[in-house]
């Protein structure tokens, strides 16, 4: 098994199984930039949540390597997984954290299989976190793939050239 990449909106994950879609997160308590503008435009419950958490109003603890699951649907939960640490470069250095991303995975993984579950996600980690793509994916793989969860990956469509869309 392998990860499966397709041209789409991973807000809006395809298929007819129960499905989680997982974001990272940072510890920080900041929302507002990245994937989570389009998580918030479909879905007002995982920003919520996530606030609430950071502000310690729910019983898990918020920190690094911590999954919080938040049912958007009847088979779509948002996966608010916290696997970096504070909001941009310092000191050069990505806010991603592997190891975070790694055992919030695991914690994807176990929930995954309990719900009969497929995972979609963007390229986690790679954004605004400045994570290494090859890296997360050799994660996914050990704790999402490996494991047996089937995972889909979604990149988003290319803009097209502004010639083209004035008719140029």
């Amino acid at each position: 098994m392998n990860i499966t990449y397709q041209v789409g909106d991973a807000t809006r994950p395809t298929g007819d199984h129960p499905k989680i879609i997982v974001h990272v997160c940072n510890d920080a308590g900041g929302w507002g930039k990245g994937f989570v503008v389009a998580v918030s435009l479909r879905w007002r419950e995982p920003e919520r949540r996530y606030r609430a958490w950071h502000r310690g109003e729910e019983t898990q603890p918020f920190a690094l390597g911590q999954v919080q699951f938040v049912q958007v649907e009847d088979t779509i939960w948002v996966a608010n997984l916290i696997g970096q640490h504070g909001m941009g470069f310092r000191h050069g250095l990505p806010p991603i954290r592997y190891e975070a991303a790694r055992n919030g995975l695991r914690v994807v993984a176990t929930r995954a299989k309990e719900l009969g579950a497929q995972v979609h996600m963007p390229r986690i980690g790679s954004g605004l976190a400045g994570g290494n793509w090859e890296e997360i994916e050799r994660i996914i793989g050990e704790e999402l793939i490996a494991p047996g969860v089937k995972v889909t990956v979604y990149d988003l469509p290319q803009r097209q050239n502004i010639g083209q869309i004035v008719g140029l």
